[in-house]
């Protein structure tokens, strides 16, 4: 028994040791998968503030202003619609023919639909431009695969705190864009004011913009990037044998992974429906919920008139305010994610994170009232700081959930699809998120409805973000030890 004890003891004290011996950071590939994670929230950022503008000129409000939340919500919802219903055959696609054929289709199909959105004269192609980006957007969860495929348990923390660096240029720069851009004729007449084109057409020109960016990461996505996926089947194999039936797999030369992960196999759909992979589901799609509700209701609430609710701001104000949020969550997780996960593990940062959204929501009822009070003052502004300081601590559980879908994968070969489950409830999530929360939004501004109804029903996605986050263990290498 003494002996038994003493050897795990001697466990114990050697595992930090182990830890320390880190795998380096594969830095050529690495770079442009961060790269890789722009394309999505350039565009949605580039969009979001000019969106109630948008709606309220193309008239599909017919000048109710209690219903700009409403339509917004729709407009973001429709992308995610589209999203679940292809990402997770994209996802599984991507362990068969690889992850760069996957991701050059999505960067292309961005491009496209940004060009459409910036054309588009009735709502009614708003909603289409946004489905063709959904459907067929799989760059972000390729981007997460690959990681997951070129790195381990000792680095994967580290890559993860660089995830926020493209998301904070991304953020920044879509929000400057569209914020700034949006209307050239009208706000810059001295440039754009001849311009019967843009008078025509006043959001194409952020739109494109974005465009010609994703445009670019192709190219380099194109020239540079390796596939990550050690063994492929011919497409053409695939759907002869029912799309994805289990055809020999030719392998890869210039591959970037272990050569011993040659030998394991994608597994079906039902094999991969494990406890683990379940509880990430779940934990990942509520904490979705959460955010997607937030990030609707945020720029309607600030562009919606004082005696209504918001702080009646002006698209280029709105931008800024996105922006900042974007460079302060970038620095921060930059410079404290790693540390903040050896210190307390990726459960306790991620239940602080959602946790971090119930002083969120009452800072949206007091905000307004100070507002109502004594205008657009500094109790304002700080109370917009706050809220959006809070914000940063809620992004930082998304790279948490990165770290459990990797261990909660039943083996390496099956990371694309076990990713592709996870982006499937999140897009649920994110479908049901706007659209809600904004329906909520626009019924509390009507006469005669509870003006708090938004904030319990905030609250409540809180909550049950908390409970499914319960179910995590400490640390995600507890899942992949007892693999």
């Amino acid at each position: 028994m003494n002996a038994q004890q003493n050897d795990e003891e001697t466990s114990l004290l050697q595992r930090p040791e182990q830890l320390m011996a880190k795998t380096p950071l594969p830095w050529d590939q690495i770079w442009i998968l961060l790269l890789l994670e722009t394309p999505e929230l350039l565009s949605s950022r580039t969009l979001a503030p000019f969106i109630p503008q948008l709606i309220r000129d193309i008239g599909v409000t017919h000048g109710d202003e209690s219903q700009v939340g409403h339509d917004a919500g729709i407009l973001q919802s429709s992308y995610y619609a589209a999203h679940t219903l292809t990402i997770f055959y994209w996802s599984q696609l991507s362990d068969h023919i690889g992850r760069k054929p996957v991701i050059l289709t999505a960067l292309l199909a961005i491009s496209i639909s940004m060009f459409s959105f910036g054309l588009s004269k009735t709502f009614l192609a708003l909603v289409v431009s946004r489905v063709v980006c959904g459907a067929f957007d799989a760059s972000d969860s390729m981007a997460k695969s690959m990681l997951m495929d070129i790195t381990d348990a000792t680095n994967m923390p580290k890559a993860c705190s660089y995830l926020p660096i493209p998301g904070t240029i991304a953020g920044a720069v879509g929000s400057l864009i569209g914020g700034s851009l949006s209307r050239p004729a009208d706000r810059f007449p001295d440039i754009f004011g001849r311009s019967e084109f843009l008078k025509t057409y006043p959001y194409l020109l952020p739109c494109s913009i974005s465009a010609f960016f994703i445009l670019t990461i192709w190219l380099v996505t194109y020239i540079c990037l390796k596939e990550s996926v050690p063994t492929k089947t011919p497409l053409w194999e695939l759907i002869k044998g029912g799309f994805f039936g289990q055809k020999p797999r030719q392998p890869l030369s210039n591959v970037i992974v272990d050569p011993d992960e040659v030998k394991s196999k994608p597994l079906p759909l039902r094999a991969l429906l494990t406890s683990k992979v379940l509880s990430v589901t779940a934990s990942y799609a509520t904490t979705g919920l959460f955010q997607m509700g937030i990030n609707s209701v945020l720029p309607v609430f600030y562009a919606t008139p004082i005696e209504l609710g918001g702080l009646s701001l002006d698209p280029p104000r709105i931008g800024t305010l996105l922006a900042a949020s974007s460079v302060i969550h970038g620095i921060f997780q930059l410079l404290f994610y790693t540390r903040l996960i050896d210190c307390f593990g990726a459960r306790a940062i991620h239940i602080t994170g959602v946790s971090s959204g119930i002083p969120m929501v009452i800072l949206f009822p007091m905000t307004n009232a100070l507002a109502r009070a004594y205008g657009i003052g500094m109790a304002v502004w700080l109370c917009v700081v706050v809220q959006l300081m809070l914000k940063t601590i809620l992004s930082m559980c998304f790279p948490c959930m990165v770290l459990f879908i990797r261990a909660a994968a039943p083996n390496r070969a099956s990371l694309g699809a076990t990713n592709g489950i996870a982006q499937v409830a999140v897009a649920v999530a994110r479908i049901i998120g706007p659209a809600s929360a904004s329906s909520v939004f626009s019924y509390s501004l009507q006469k005669g409805h509870d003006a708090w109804s938004i904030y319990y029903f905030l609250t409540a996605i809180v909550f049950l973000a908390v409970g499914t986050a319960l179910s995590l263990p400490r640390d995600p290498s507890v899942w992949e030890d007892s693999q």
